[in-house]
């Protein structure tokens, strides 16, 4: 079997709003067609336009060639040979950040092939399941112009999440950093109030876990507030400091009892390799397209292993991502969660309805998937509808771009 041809597109919600801290708004589905028929779905929560334009470009020599005709005419039924083929020969473009991430959109549309043509689910092919079913959080993003709204909002969330049937929920109190709510501006007072609040709503064998998105500029401000949510029982706090502040993470790791979660922008094993080594990190959080799709995954998920790290696989994405997150967390066996949100309640249309066919929860726990490949299927509709909606929101920005833009030539 052979690699015929690359196809990439750029979805966004015709609703979408580029002042929201929210990344579920647009995709970019990457389709590689092979001479068999048989086609692998792949996708990766990053700038989409970017994407395509680093899986499109040509290349101009030896160290810095295209990923499309890199995998031209290569065999996708060895995905660890031509993951390390891309990563060669676009090094001196790819080796690090969006590179990587367009990698990992092929890669996971390569490993799709692969389950297809052989007729077995992926996580078979990761090399088996380690665990007889997966547990899913529920990724619970609030609403409200107001903290009293904000909170209103998470509470609620919270409520669903248990009754729905998730024994984990992970808080996103984005209320403060550089990532904060467009509208709140609130400080650490407000964090410890909001996580007081989900404990007594969720009550104490819910596991909890909060997202505060950057929140702090240091490690010394970080645990001045996360000392004080250790009464709360909080399985882990996601992202408290910068991605690059290493020795900040492990000074603030290792004086919380708090686990201290990190890496869902991390790009590739080597960057993992830093936050785990020199940042003593407790909980690892690949997110399978920017880590540089499933073959690089499965590598961080070897070394969290032998280091006994945690894994919590980032997903805010389709149901593509979900999928492939799924496979990854049957073949690991130190993947305690998922991240999930079903897309009957989810914010995003291109959750919703983008593939036809999710993954379902029973009793707070997800079933292995059986289906070959990924097992999903694109719903051509709302592929379509949201290709035209990407065309005419990139026409609208760059309109709006337009004046800045002379004023510089």
């Amino acid at each position: 079997m052979k690699i015929t041809g690359v196809e990439c597109t750029v979805l966004v919600v015709p609703d979408c709003d580029a002042d929201a801290c929210d990344s579920a708004q647009d995709t970019i589905v990457v389709q590689i067609h092979t001479d068999e028929g048989i086609t692998g779905i792949g996708e990766v929560d990053s700038n989409p336009w970017v994407m395509k334009a680093l899986i499109e470009a040509p290349g101009s020599h030896i160290m810095g060639l295209g990923l499309t005709e890199l995998v031209l005419g290569q065999d996708p039924t060895q995905p660890a040979a031509l993951w390390d083929r891309m990563y060669t020969f676009s090094a001196m473009t790819g080796r690090r950040g969006a590179g990587v991430c367009a990698m990992g959109a092929i890669d996971m549309a390569v490993w799709d092939i692969y389950g297809k043509a052989t007729g077995r689910p992926v996580w078979q092919l990761l090399g088996g399941a380690r665990q007889d079913s997966i547990t899913p959080y529920a990724s619970l993003l609030p609403s409200g112009r107001t903290l009293a709204e904000y909170k209103k909002s998470l509470l609620s969330k919270a409520r669903w999440a248990k009754d729905y049937g998730f024994t984990a929920a992970k808080m996103e109190i984005c209320i403060n950093g550089p990532y904060s709510h467009n509208l709140i501006q609130e400080g650490d007072e407000a964090i410890v109030e909001i996580v007081a609040a989900c404990r007594e709503t969720v009550g104490p064998d819910m596991v909890m876990m909060v997202d505060v998105a950057y929140a702090w500029s240091n490690w010394k401000e970080a645990l001045r507030t996360i000392r004080r949510l250790e009464r709360y029982d909080i399985f882990f706090v996601e992202t408290p400091l910068r991605s690059d502040d290493l020795d900040g993470y492990a000074r603030l790791a290792d004086a919380t009892s708090v686990q201290v979660a990190a890496g869902e922008w991390l790009n590739g094993r080597f960057e993992f390799l830093d936050l785990m080594d020199r940042g003593h990190v407790d909980v690892v959080q690949p997110d399978v397209g920017r880590v540089g799709g499933l073959t690089e995954a499965m590598r961080v998920v070897e070394l969290a292993l032998d280091r006994g790290k945690t894994i919590v696989p980032h997903c805010w994405k389709t149901g593509i991502g979900v999928a492939a997150t799924a496979h990854l967390a049957a073949a690991s066996s130190n993947c305690r969660f998922i991240e999930f949100l079903p897309p009957s309640v989810a914010n995003s249309a291109l959750r919703r309805e983008l593939v036809t066919e999710e993954l379902q929860i029973e009793n707070g726990k997800v079933a292995l998937p059986q289906k070959p490949g990924l097992g999903i299927e694109l719903n051509p509709d709302a592929f379509k509808r949201f290709g035209k909606a990407a065309n005419a929101y990139a026409i609208a920005r760059r309109n709006t771009m337009a004046p800045s833009l002379s004023l510089q030539n």
